[in-house]
Parts: structure tokens; sequence; C-alpha cells
């Protein structure tokens, strides 16, 4: 063992030695090898964080919720256009059915998604809020974060309070650094008072839930000051959150029944209706970046491959200029695995080297990005730990014929020359 540990630290030495003494050779070398883990690293942490930032907006919609739409997400819409265009939209009254029987739900929710409204306060106008009227449950369902303000309370939705909440960006083109809550805008004709501003929703790749262009009011005011069942309306979506402990698919099966029954369809009648939950977007990510991550697998292995090219060129000058000295050791007595491990570690040395570098770079990029984009890119201790595998077995494969051919020549034949 302690032999060993002595050839390691004299062959690290030496690798030491060999990038001072042939500094050019040295650079062209690590040049190879931080070019081809800086590709496939940055791809893959580049991966990795459009990835997080797209599961992380997904999970705002909730593991645990139902989305009841005309349309189902685990299909292509054009290739049934007409199929889903034929289905009734979920509606009021499916929700009041929902409501009333479903005994494995813990909220029910009703969205009507109005459209493109103006707005006014004093000589402050917004044309195109878009305005969406919700039930009493919506900010539980979706966890809605305030930067001011709340929500409706259950007397204040009962009543039809005429009182709405703003998204962030409406709010700041509306009343710029004027104190929005407590003021009175102009909707629908009617004068409304600000009771919320949400908070901004982010710079997210995909924002599912973007309500910084949004205007929301309660379903009960918007039935007494618009018409929420013109057909002009882009219709409505129910969501339905499970009971602690009921699992989706059980909650599916009640939804079905529920709506089937309130809609009457006949027993051999095909649902008009999709239930789309968050495991169906997951699934779809799943494939995507699957794909991603073998092309950045792809395009980092040829990466890999010139810096090893490079690395197992620098070798074999190296077993070449100590013939000698290796002809030399032999005679000595030095075993031919010795000599083996001398050159495979300074192959690996210098792959190693090669790597930080290329992960040093890969960090200042990510850094670079982020600041500049406000997109975070992240470098995650599992590419670290890959970049620094990556970078060793390189080592391994481009050292590995030098080092065999050092380590059985013929000492005699080796002294010679």
């Amino acid at each position: 063992m302690a032999t060993i540990l002595k050839i390691l630290i004299e062959s690290t030495l030496q690798a030491f030695h060999q990038l001072v003494s042939n500094k050019m050779r040295t650079f062209l070398s690590l040049l190879g090898i931080s070019i081809g883990i800086w590709c496939v690293i940055m791809v893959f942490s580049a991966v990795d964080s459009m990835e997080s930032s797209i599961r992380q907006s997904f999970q705002k919609l909730g593991d645990d919720v139902i989305y009841i739409d005309k349309f189902s997400w685990a299909e292509d819409p054009s290739a049934n256009y007409w199929k889903w265009m034929r289905r009734p939209s979920p509606s009021f009254q499916d929700y009041k059915a929902l409501r009333k029987k479903l005994n494995t739900a813990e909220l029910v929710t009703f969205t009507n998604f109005i459209g493109g409204k103006s707005i006014e306060y004093q000589s402050s106008n917004i044309d195109g809020a878009f305005a969406i009227a919700v039930t009493e449950d919506y900010a539980k369902v979706f966890n809605l974060e305030f930067e001011k303000g709340r929500f409706y309370t259950e007397t204040e939705y009962r009543l039809a309070s005429k009182k709405i909440i703003l998204g962030y960006k409406v709010a700041k083109e509306l009343f710029g650094n004027i104190e929005p809550i407590g003021k009175k805008v102009k909707i629908f004709g009617q004068k409304c008072i600000v009771m919320g501003v949400l908070e901004e929703s982010g710079k997210d790749l995909i924002n599912p839930l973007n309500f910084d262009e949004a205007v929301i009011l309660s379903y009960e005011l918007a039935r007494k000051v618009t018409d929420v069942k013109s057909k002009f309306r882009r219709g409505g979506s129910i969501n339905v959150k499970a009971k602690e402990n009921i699992t989706l698919e059980q909650l599916e099966d009640d939804v079905t029944r529920v709506l089937r029954a309130s809609r009457r369809l006949k027993p051999k009648t095909e649902n008009n209706f999709a239930l789309n939950t968050l495991s169906i977007i997951s699934n779809a990510l799943d494939s995507i970046f699957g794909i991603l991550k073998t092309v950045g697998t792809i395009i980092g292995i040829f990466a890999l491959f010139v810096g090893m090219f490079s690395v197992a060129n620098i070798m074999f000058v190296s077993v070449k200029e100590r013939t000698n000295i290796i002809g030399i050791k032999k005679a000595l007595g030095a075993k031919w695995y010795v000599i083996l491990i001398e050159f495979l570690t300074e192959a690996i040395i210098l792959c190693l080297i090669g790597g930080a570098i290329g992960l040093a770079f890969v960090w200042l990029m990510t850094y670079i990005v982020t600041a500049l984009f406000e997109f975070e890119v992240f470098l995650s201790f599992q590419n670290l730990m890959f970049g620094i595998f990556a970078s060793t077995l390189t080592g391994v494969l481009s050292g590995i014929i030098p080092a065999l051919i050092a380590a059985f020549m013929d000492p005699v034949v080796a002294i010679r020359k």
C-alpha cells in the first residue's frame, strides 16, 4: 500500500512537472479537455435549469387538483379540433352539481374567463385588462399570494360586493406610486373598490398562472355587471381539489360519475368533458427533457472525444521522450504495473486539471447568464460530480494505451533508445 501511495505521489509530481516544462503542449491538451467538459456540463446545466424552472411553474397548479375542461392536455388539440369544439364548456351548473354531490373533494371552484376589458382610475386608463370571474374558494385552490390587500370574505362573495383584485402590472400601470387599496376604479361601467393586489408572477419560462395583467372579480359580482353566459365568452373551467388521503384516481371516478349524471349522458355515450391533472404535464416533460439530455450527452461525448485524443497524443509523446528512463526503471526492478500507474495517473491529473478549468468556466457562464437574463441557471452538485467523473474517465481512456506501451517495453531496447 505504501509503495502504491509513493507511486501516486511521484506520478502526480511528474504530471505537474510535465505541465510546467511543456507549456504549449500542456495548453493544447488542457484546452481540449476544458472545452469538452465545458460543453457537456453546460448543456446539462442549461437543461436542468430549464426543467427546474418549468416544473416549479407547473407545481403552482397543484398535484392534487383535477382540471375539468373541454380539451384534454394529453392530446393534440388540432388532431380532433371539431370534436373538442362541439363539447360544452364547463358551466356554473356543473360547478354547483359537483360542489353539492362530490364528497371526496375538499374544494371545488369555477372560473369564467370574461376577456379583455377597460379599467379606469381618474385620468389613467388600461385597455385589455383580462377579467376573470371566480368563485369563493379560488384563492385557496391556487394559493394566491398578495402584494397588498386580501381575497373576498364569504359575506363579500355572497353579497356580490363591488370589490375587485388587480394583477401586479395592472395596479402598477393604473396607480403608479399611489396606494391602490381602497381606491375606486371603473370597470364594466361600475365603480368598484380595489381590495387586493397580487404579487408579481415572476419571469419563469412558462407561467401557467400569470395574473400580472388580470382583474379578478367574484362570480356573483360578475353575474350582476356582465352577461357571464354570453356565447362570446371564452368559457369556464372547474377545478377540484382532493380531500386528504383521497387519491386522484378515486376523485376522477367520482367527478366523472357526478358530471355524467348532471349532463344526463347515456351509459354508452362517451364523456363530453376532459379531466386533466398535473401528472399529464409531468409525463410529457419527462419525455421532452429525456430527449434533450440524450442530445446533450451525445454532444458531450463528441466534445470529450476531441479532448481525449489531444491528451492521448500528448501521452504518446511523453512516453517517447521518457523511453530511456522507463528502460532504466525496469532494469532496476520496477514492475510493469508501476509504470502503468505512473502514466495513467499523469493522464488523469492532466484531465482533472482541464476538467476543473472547464467547470470553472461553466460556473462563470451560469453567473453571467443569470445576471443578464434574470433566469437562474445553476451548476448542480450532480453535474459537478459528473464533470469530475467524466474528466477521470477521459484520463483513463486517453492514457491507457500509452501507459500499456510504456509498461510492457523491453528494458534493453528502451535503454538503447
